[in-house]
């Protein structure tokens, strides 16, 4: 009966350790991919889709002195996406009041004004109670495993790397074809 015991609580054990070591670090490793938005046509984005690319999470803003910087993305987005990059673009309202528009207005917008073809979300927030999903991840190192950060303006950046775990964040003044930048995409 003694062994009977033994063996069935190193049984038990070993299944708990191998369970534990299943289980997703809670450093955030591969949290990105979990994530899930909404794109600026309504439809469901999921973040999974993104596995195995380089990705930079930008906030934007239709009425921002940082506006400009929309021509920069769109041609970095064009240069590298065939090399793995992708760029995702989650407009906000929370600074100035710079994206009042609808989401109907703001694809309009963009495309008009930058040609924008990377992916663009439906309007969040990126801080406050009703701070997204994705934001709360970039923003919170117990969520990311790397920084606690603030969305302090319009244009902020976050770079993932194709794992879904994040490298950096970037200020606003940070232009999207920054040497800092570059140097990540081509892997220097």
């Amino acid at each position: 009966m003694f062994n009977t015991r033994i063996f069935l609580t190193s049984a038990l054990l070993a299944c708990f350790l191998q369970a534990g070591a299943q289980q997703p670090s809670n450093t955030g490793h591969m949290g990105f991919h979990n994530l899930k938005a909404t794109d600026i046509n309504g439809k469901p984005f999921d973040m999974a889709q993104l596995k195995g690319h380089k990705v930079m999470v930008v906030n934007t803003a239709s009425e921002c002195g940082f506006t400009p910087q929309y021509k920069q993305l769109e041609e970095l987005y064009e240069k590298y996406k065939g090399s793995g990059f992708i760029i995702v673009g989650f407009p906000s309202n929370d600074f100035g009041g710079q994206e009042p528009a609808d989401e109907k207005h703001i694809a309009a917008f963009c495309e008009k004004n930058f040609g924008v073809t990377f992916p663009l979300m439906s309007k969040v927030a990126t801080k406050g109670p009703e701070q997204s999903p994705v934001y709360a991840w970039l923003t919170q190192k117990a969520k990311n495993g790397k920084l606690d950060s603030e969305v302090k303006w319009n244009f902020q950046k976050y770079l993932i790397d194709e794992n879904g775990n994040l490298v950096e964040m970037l200020p606003s003044a940070v232009e999207p074809l920054n040497g800092k930048v570059l140097s990540w995409l081509e892997g220097k």
